[in-house]
């Protein structure tokens, strides 16, 4: 099946017709479904999946609250709707990642995910964006309850910035990097995937760069 993807921000309710669909759909030409899949911000989203017997070659997806409304076409395949799914997450995520907090929104963010892997019980009394920090990604003073985070991270999905600023909270209740902080760590689901993939940031920083070609 040629499926045409688009995409639309968090919050925007859908308009009565979307591109590449037919005239606006009854409610009874759905059928939904609602699962809860690995979405590309923090921690899981529920996803809901829309099947709609008026839409043939067009799969659209945007955030409603803390779920991810992704449309298909009805006639879509189980195996096409997991991978569509998929696809559509990847989407949203590289169009959210493009957006750069401010350092209210980094400190408001690091309150909601002390709250929801911590109890609240991390609280950091400044958090903010830094640009001389080349050799780590974050860093914070236990004794003030400051976060200091790298510029690299911007433009990162929202998962690793989730999980830098995490990890800098679980400093705030264990300085060190024994056994127990790496069990507070273990709360945040997406802990592996996030370490992997500033892992392979780094790899990919350390490669040779070959000189461009003439003319470019």
């Amino acid at each position: 099946m040629s499926v045409d993807p688009s995409t639309r921000f968090a919050g925007e309710t859908p308009p009565p017709g979307l591109v590449g669909e037919g005239p606006p759909h009854s409610a009874g030409s759905q059928q939904r479904s609602a699962t809860n899949r690995p979405s590309r911000g923090s921690g899981t989203s529920a996803v809901e999946v829309r099947r709609s017997a008026r839409r043939s070659r067009t799969v659209s997806a945007y955030r409603e609250g803390d779920r991810t409304i992704v449309l298909i076409p009805a006639r879509m395949s189980e195996a096409e709707e997991q991978r569509w799914v998929s696809v559509m997450l990847d989407k949203l995520a590289a169009q959210e990642s493009k957006r750069v907090l401010g350092d209210a929104e980094l400190t408001e963010r690091a309150e909601r995910l002390s709250a929801q892997y911590f109890d609240g019980r991390a609280r950091p009394t400044s958090v903010r964006w830094v640009t001389n920090q080349n050799t780590r990604w974050g860093s914070c003073t236990p004794a003030e309850g400051s976060i200091r985070l790298s510029h690299r991270l911007q433009g990162m999905p929202e998962y690793v910035v989730d999980y830098v600023l995490v990890h800098e909270l679980a400093h705030l209740l264990v300085p060190g990097h024994g056994p127990r902080f790496w069990r507070l760590l273990e709360a945040y689901p997406r802990t592996e995937r996030a370490r992997g993939y500033l892992e392979g940031v780094v790899a990919a920083d350390r490669l040779p760069h070959l000189p461009a070609a003439r003319g470019e």
